[in-house]
C-alpha cells in the first residue's frame, strides 16, 4: 500500500483512447485519486502523474496507444506515466519497453491504481507490471464518468463470454459480470444530485446484465432505472441483437425515460459471414428487430455497427451484406475495418481480404450511411424535439442532442448548457451533420 502523504499537493494527467467504457473507468481512477489529494492538472501545467488508459480493439488502436504514451511522457517531462486498459492487459510487456513508462497495470486492478503508485522510485528504474491471468479477472467495480455536466456515462456490466472469432476483449476483460440493479440505481441517483440530465448505459455485453445476480437482468435493470427520478432521459448502449428482446424493444416505446435511440452490432449482413465470426444471431433476427423498432417508434434513431474486409468475407458475401443493409431502415453506419489480432479464431480462416478491397467496401458503406442520416435528419425537420444542450462552442454555435439522438445547433449561450428546450428545427445545415 503506497503512503498517501506523498500524494500531497500531485496533479494528474489524464488520457483515455477507445470506448464510453474507458471514459467511465478513467472518471473513476480520477475521483479515486482524488480522494488521496490528487488533483487534475490544469492546461499548460506539468503533471506529475500521467494515467494513460488504453484500447486495443484494432491493430491501429494499438498504434494509438503507443502515439498517446510517448505524447504524454513529452509533455509531462519527470512524470511518473501509468498505462493500463485492455492494451496494457494484453500486451504488457510491449508497453513496458517504452521510454518513460513507470507501471503498466491489467484490468483486474486498473482501478486501484493509488495503491501501486511509487512515486519515490527512481524514474530509471524502468517499469513495473501489474497483471493477472484473464481467468482472474472476476470483479465488477462500478464506474461512471462525470466530464460533462449534462451527460454522463454509467458502466452496468464488464468482460464478455461470446468469443466471437474475430476479437480479443474477452481476453482483456475477462469473463460476463455486473453490479446489482441496487448498486446501479443508487449511482444513477447520486448522478441526478449532481445535477445530470442524461446517462448513457455502458459496458463490453451490457444485454448480459444480471451475471451473479439471481432474477435480476437487463430489461429488469432498465425498468428499474426509468423510475429514477431527475434523470431526463437514459440511452441503452451498444447491445447485441439477440439480447435485444421484444420485452426491451415494447417498453422502451412506452417509457419514461428511456430515449428513442438504439445502437446494435450486425457486424455483418451476411449469415455466411455470420457463421464465420460465430455470432449468435442471424440477418432474419437482426431484421426482426429493426423492424419491430420502426414499427413502434418511427423516429427512432437506429445505429448499427458493421465489420468490412473480415477473414472470410468473399465479394459475394460483401455484396449480401451490402443488399440486406440497403433494405434495411437504419439511421446509420458505424463502419469498421477488419483488423487481424494475434491469437483470435479469424486467422485460421483462409480467405483474407485485400487492404485496398477492404477500403473500396468501407467507402460504399460510408457513402450508404452518409445518406442515410441526412435522410433520417430531415425526416424529422418539422417535428417538435426535447434538446439538452451541451459544452462546446463551435464558432459562435452551442450543441445539442434530441431524444432521437439528433444534433441540433443554436446561437452559443452559456447559460443553456445543461438546460432543456423543445424545439422545432427546420433546416439542415450543408454539412449534414445537424439541423437547426
Amino acid at each position: 500500500m503506497t503512503d498517501t502523504s506523498v500524494f500531497e499537493d500531485k496533479k494528474a494527467a489524464y488520457y483515455t483512447l477507445g470506448c464510453k467504457l474507458n471514459f467511465a473507468e478513467t472518471s473513476t481512477i480520477g475521483r479515486s485519486l482524488l480522494a488521496q489529494g490528487v488533483r487534475s492538472v490544469r492546461p499548460r501545467e506539468v503533471a506529475d502523474i500521467c494515467v494513460i488508459n488504453t484500447c486495443s480493439v484494432t491493430e491501429l488502436a494499438d498504434k494509438k496507444c503507443r502515439t498517446m504514451i510517448r505524447k504524454a511522457a513529452r509533455e509531462h517531462p519527470g512524470s511518473f506515466v501509468v498505462v493500463t486498459g485492455c492494451y496494457a492487459q494484453l500486451s504488457p510487456e510491449e508497453i513496458a519497453d517504452i521510454e518513460g513508462v513507470h507501471l503498466v497495470i491489467g484490468s483486474e486492478k486498473k482501478l486501484d491504481i493509488a495503491d501501486y503508485l511509487d512515486l519515490e522510485r527512481p524514474r530509471d528504474a524502468g517499469a513495473s507490471i501489474v497483471r493477472g491471468r484473464t481467468k482472474d479477472i472476476r470483479t465488477f467495480r462500478l464506474s461512471s464518468s462525470s466530464d460533462e455536466r449534462t451527460r454522463h456515462f454509467l458502466k452496468v456490466q464488464d468482460g464478455c463470454d461470446y468469443h466471437c472469432t474475430y476479437c480479443t476483449i474477452p481476453k482483456a476483460r475477462g469473463r460476463s459480470r455486473s453490479g446489482s440493479i441496487a448498486e446501479i440505481v443508487a449511482e444513477a441517483e447520486r448522478i441526478a444530485r449532481e445535477g445530470a440530465r442524461e446517462i448513457v448505459l455502458t459496458g463490453v455485453n451490457i444485454g448480459d446484465f444480471g451475471k451473479g445476480h439471481p432474477g435480476e437482468d437487463f430489461f429488469a435493470l432498465v425498468k428499474a432505472l426509468d423510475e429514477v427520478e431527475g434523470i431526463e432521459r437514459f440511452r441503452i448502449g451498444s447491445i447485441e441483437p439477440n439480447l435485444l428482446s421484444e420485452e426491451i424493444i415494447r417498453y422502451s416505446a412506452t417509457s419514461r425515460r428511456i430515449a428513442p435511440h438504439f445502437h446494435i452490432p450486425l457486424q455483418s449482413g451476411s449469415d455466411e459471414v455470420l457463421r464465420l465470426m460465430k455470432r449468435r444471431y442471424d440477418t432474419a433476427l437482426f431484421r426482426s428487430r429493426v423492424e419491430l423498432i420502426r414499427e413502434l417508434m418511427p423516429h427512432a434513431f437506429i445505429g448499427v455497427d458493421v465489420i468490412v474486409g473480415t477473414r472470410g468475407e468473399e465479394e459475394r458475401y460483401f455484396e449480401e451484406c451490402y443488399q440486406f443493409l440497403e433494405d434495411l431502415p437504419f439511421s446509420q453506419l458505424h463502419v469498421f475495418s477488419y483488423s487481424e489480432r494475434e491469437g483470435t479464431a479469424a486467422l485460421s480462416i483462409e480467405h483474407a481480404v485485400t487492404p485496398r478491397d477492404k477500403h473500396k467496401r468501407s467507402q460504399r458503406l460510408a457513402r450508404l450511411s452518409e445518406e442515410r442520416l441526412q435522410d433520417f435528419y430531415r425526416a424529422n425537420l418539422g417535428r417538435e424535439l426535447t434538446v439538452i444542450w451541451e459544452h462546446g462552442n463551435y464558432d459562435g454555435r452551442m450543441m445539442g442532442h434530441s431524444e432521437n439522438y439528433i444534433r441540433v445547433a443554436q446561437p452559443y449561450d452559456e447559460a443553456a448548457i445543461g438546460t432543456t428546450t423543445r424545439i422545432t428545427p427546420q433546416h439542415l445545415d450543408e454539412s449534414g451533420t445537424f439541423v437547426y
